[in-house]
Formats: structure tokens, sequence, C-alpha cells
């Protein structure tokens, strides 16, 4: 490791959200693309009726649901929960992520979060984050404009999310990445 690369942590949780605004799935390893984590995003909640695309600010619900990976089930259990009928659809373009392709999230900002330095609208409780950090001596909302190196995969800090904790960030050079892989800066 060089002065260029110094370790400033490691992956604490990894979590995919197979369906967009459901409930994510935690996961040892994932494959991170240039569209993101393999997986994460692959589906959306349609509604039965319009046909249009729900989120989870207009149906908060749906974060509580955890997707079974059967678009069928889950459609009828998304459906029994928001009291209409709805389906679970292949996402446009193989991914709905709205801002980024990765969402990083260290423990301490949760911590900082939870002494009330978080983000008016955002939940400290479910950042919604795909990968979470332990960063004891960093705060990852410095590395914008940076890039970040976890296993075999090489990410481009580009921004921090308005309504959110930590970080987005583009995939440079896709690769596996693993709970307890170094942060490399």
């Amino acid at each position: 490791m060089t002065a260029a690369h110094a370790r400033t942590g490691q992956v604490a949780r990894i979590w995919v959200y197979p369906v967009k605004s459901l409930g994510g799935t935690p996961r040892d390893r994932v494959r991170l693309t240039h569209a993101g984590p393999e997986g994460d995003r692959a589906w959306t909640v349609v509604d039965g009726g319009s046909g249009e695309i729900l989120r989870g600010k207009h149906a908060p619900a749906l974060a509580r649901l955890t997707p079974s990976g059967d678009p069928d089930a889950d459609s009828r259990v998304v459906a029994e929960a928001l009291g209409r009928p709805v389906r679970i659809t292949p996402a446009p373009g193989g991914s709905a992520t709205d801002a980024a392709a990765v969402h990083l999230v260290s423990r301490q900002a949760i911590d900082r979060a939870e002494l009330g330095d978080v983000p008016e609208g955002c939940s400290a409780d479910d950042p919604r984050a795909n990968v979470l950090l332990d960063l004891p001596d960093d705060d990852e909302r410095t590395w914008v404009g940076r890039t970040v190196r976890i296993g075999a995969a090489e990410l481009h800090v580009t921004r921090t999310p308005k309504h959110c904790l930590g970080v987005y960030a583009e995939v440079r050079q896709p690769g596996e990445i693993a709970v307890g892989d170094a942060v490399l800066l």
C-alpha cells in the first residue's frame, strides 16, 4: 500500500435492494458493476391501475417489506400492504437507481446522525446504503472528488446526498467486494 492508497477503514456490511423501495437483503459479498451492485434495484413496484412506478417516498410501507425473489409472490405481499393492485416488473434499463451506482455510509455517520447531525428528511435508522463502512479516523463526506478502492473495485466519490447520510460513488473499475475488505483512499 502506498501513501496514495492509505487504509482508512473496512467494509462492515453490504446490502442489495433487489426491488426498488423495498427492504434490503444483506450479503457477505457482491460484484460491483458500472450500474452498481449486481441485482440492486433490478425490479420496481408498478401501480396496477396507473402503471406508475411506486417509490418509497410516496408509499413508505414499501421499506418495511423484504422481497422474496419471486416477483409474483412479492406482488401479492406488496399489494396487500398497500391495499391496491401492483406488479413487480424488471427495472427499465436493468437498474432503478436514482442518484448513483453505489451509496456508501459509515457507522460513524450513523452515530453522528443519532446525535443530531443528519440532513433534513434523512433517516438514520435506515440510510438505504449499499455499503456500511467502519471508518474509525475518517469521515466519508471529505471524499468527494476522490477515488476509493474496496476489494477488487475502484469507486469515484461524486457527492454527498441531499437527504441521506454518507456519499454517492460511481464504479470506475468493476469488481467483487466483501465484508471485511479494506477501504483504501
